[in-house]
Parts: C-alpha cells; structure tokens; sequence
C-alpha cells in the first residue's frame, strides 16, 4: 500500500481532487447524463402520447368493423334460414307461398311444422270441378233440353 504524502499547496489540492474525479466519471462512463435522460423521457413521453391516441384511433374503428361484421352475421343467418325454409316447404309439397310462413330454428322444427301445415293445406284442398252443372253442355237448345231430361230421368 502507498502512503500518501500530505498535500500542503493549493496546485496540489486541485490536482488531486482533478484525479479523482477523473477515476470516479471513468467509473460511469457510458452512463446517459441526468440532462440527456430528461430528454429521452420527453420524446418518450411525446411517442407515447402518440401511440396512445393512433391505438384509440384504431379501436374506434375496429369496433365500427365488428358492428359491420354483425349485421352481415345476421343477413347471412336470414338468407340461410330463408333457403332452408323455401327447400323444406318444396320438399313437403307446400306452395311457394307458405314457406314464409314455417317456424322453428332447426332443419327439424322447420321439417315437423312443414308437414303439419301440408297436412293442413291438403285436406283443406277441394278439386276444382272440370266443367259447371249449371252451364248447358251444347249451346243447341234443343239438344240441352233433352240432355236435361235424360238427367233428370237418371236421378243426377
């Protein structure tokens, strides 16, 4: 270990203090000065602020995505169940006409209320007569009267 000798002179006061702050800066050297930091934290703070409203920015506009997405969510699930709706009402003999008119949420719900209404419509269903009884079958007066008796003979 090396003594030191005492230090009598101002000069060499000031070369000693000079000395060691020179070991001490070298020992942080690389280090960013407090000023330099106060620097960095406001650009920090600066980008930071910008980041924030650019995220707020794109989340206002994603959500307007996600209400677009749901309203096409839901016209695809109205065009699907229109189809199903139509091939069912088709599949069971229905009219065109009625296939709006099915309920329920599954191909089988659809399925049970289409037969049901088909079942509905077809024993409603009266045959359309081919020809009316009251109309003269020939426009010969003569021949229609007698067609006329001979019905009335037969009991028709």
């Amino acid at each position: 270990m090396e003594l030191e000798t005492p230090i009598t002179t101002q000069e060499q006061f000031d070369e000693a203090i000079k000395a060691r702050l020179a070991k001490q800066s070298k020992k942080f050297e690389g280090y960013t000065s407090p000023e330099d930091l106060a620097g960095i934290k406001a650009d920090y703070d600066k980008r930071l602020g910008e980041l924030e409203a650019a995220l707020k920015a794109n989340n206002e506009k994603l959500a307007g995505y996600d209400k677009e997405i749901a309203t096409r969510d839901e016209r695809i699930k109205g065009y699907e169940t229109g189809l199903l709706k139509l091939r069912i009402a088709r599949e069971n003999g229905l009219p065109y006409e009625l296939h709006t008119r099915l309920t329920g949420e599954t191909e089988e719900e659809l399925t049970k209320d289409a037969k049901a209404l088909a079942a509905l419509v077809k024993s409603n269903a009266t045959p359309v007569p081919l020809a009316s009884p009251e109309q003269p079958i020939s426009t010969d007066s003569k021949d229609a009267s007698y067609k006329t008796m001979l019905k009335q003979l037969k009991g028709e």
